[in-house]
């Protein structure tokens, strides 16, 4: 089985050979302490990690576009202040991957909207497609095809919180609905006009991805009321087109406490939730599968917390989550980039558990042959290939 027929079995409930195996990333400050315990430096995760075929998208604008030309405004030493392709003035680190600081933004209110961004938002634009098109046409065409394929499809919510911060974007709801109404549907519009030559060519998209960074710990960033009046007609336009062309895998990826949004999101078509943080309040994929059956898939869902404790608690928790696993509709992958905190030891023993329980005693993959070896500053590790 290939890796494309596995994701569609998985997520349709389907027999497979196995679950995919997969990640959500890691931080640069991670990738860089682990070159300390014996990560060769610089190199290719998912290969080395030996993740299947993962995240690849056609690569479509369904955004800005043009983007605003991002420029360096000010260097301060260790941080700069840039302008960047949202518009967008803040304050960044040079040497870690922190959130930046917003200090101010382009798109405030009615004017700066008619004369900044609305125009970027015309789906029909040329050059929303790449030059190598064509090819790429080709390929994604080939029923040979053996990885999953997703295609972007925007964000209602999360790209008007970047544009305008999140006081701005929550002012504007109080303060002009009707405003904030025609900005969520002008980005649909946008979407359905940019993704739809490319449904139109035949092609056959595994999964659709919407990015929707709108909750917290303590639940949305916007009422549910004005979620379900305002975004949820704009995302069944959206689902409702891709199911139209055979695309029923539309995923959501939105961190914090997504309970509230979760049952809307279902309703407008949106059937998969990403990366499930598992959080100070303590979402779980077990639970959310109990409560809304298999209408609901998942993918991530295993705590990047669990990852920085023993072996035994990341076992358990494999072995806990393998009933979902079986059951299908599910992926499990950390619940977001692995942080800092977790040793590579830790990591590579949760791949090595992955592996052998939702990977059905899957091999060790090449190149995660290793051998633990004690050095004067810690555990390190001496890599080679192991047998196929």
């Amino acid at each position: 089985m290939n890796a494309r027929e596995r994701f569609h079995a998985t997520m349709h409930y389907l027999p497979r050979d196995r679950s995919p195996i997969m990640d959500f990333g890691f931080w640069e400050e991670t990738l860089f302490l682990w070159e300390e315990q014996g990560l060769p430096h610089d190199v290719d995760t998912d290969a080395f990690f030996g993740m299947d075929p993962q995240w690849i998208l056609a690569p479509i604008n369904v955004g800005l576009h043009p983007p605003f030309r991002a420029i360096v405004m000010e260097d301060h030493g260790e941080t700069e202040i840039v302008r960047d392709s949202d518009g967008v003035v803040k304050e960044r680190s040079k040497f870690a991957s922190s959130i930046p600081r917003h200090l101010r933004h382009t798109l405030r209110g009615r004017a700066s909207w008619e004369v900044e961004f609305r125009w970027r938002l015309n789906g029909c634009a040329p050059h929303r497609y790449p030059r190598n098109w064509p090819q790429l046409l080709t390929e994604y065409l080939d029923p040979g095809r053996d990885y999953p394929l997703g295609i972007q499809v925007g964000s209602l919510y999360g790209w008007i919180r970047n544009w305008m911060g999140l006081e701005g974007v929550s002012m504007l709801i109080y303060d002009d609905r009707a405003l904030f109404e025609e900005m969520v549907e002008t980005i649909a519009d946008c979407v359905i006009q940019a993704i739809t030559p490319a449904l139109e060519a035949g092609i056959r998209f595994e999964y659709a991805l919407l990015w929707e960074d709108m909750c917290y710990r303590a639940g949305p960033l916007l009422s549910p009321k004005v979620f379900a009046q305002v975004l949820v007609p704009r995302y069944r336009r959206i689902t409702e087109l891709l199911r139209q062309h055979g695309t029923d895998i539309v995923i959501v990826d939105c961190d914090g406490d997504i309970t509230q949004l979760l049952p809307l999101w279902l309703e407008a078509g949106v059937n998969t939730m990403f990366p499930l943080e598992i959080g100070a309040w303590g979402a779980d994929p077990l639970r959310y599968r109990k409560e809304y059956g298999t209408d609901l898939r998942m993918i991530g869902g295993f705590s990047k917390q669990i990852l920085a404790s023993t072996r035994e608690e990341i076992t358990q928790e494999v072995e806990r989550l393998a009933p979902l696993v079986e059951e299908g509709g599910y992926i499990p992958t950390p619940d977001h980039r692995v942080p800092p905190d977790v040793p590579l030891r830790n990591y590579l023993y949760y791949l090595s558990e992955a592996r052998r329980c939702w990977g059905k005693n899957l091999p060790n993959l090449r190149p995660m042959g290793v051998e633990e070896t004690a050095t004067d500053d810690g555990t390190r590790f001496a890599w080679h290939l192991a047998e196929e």
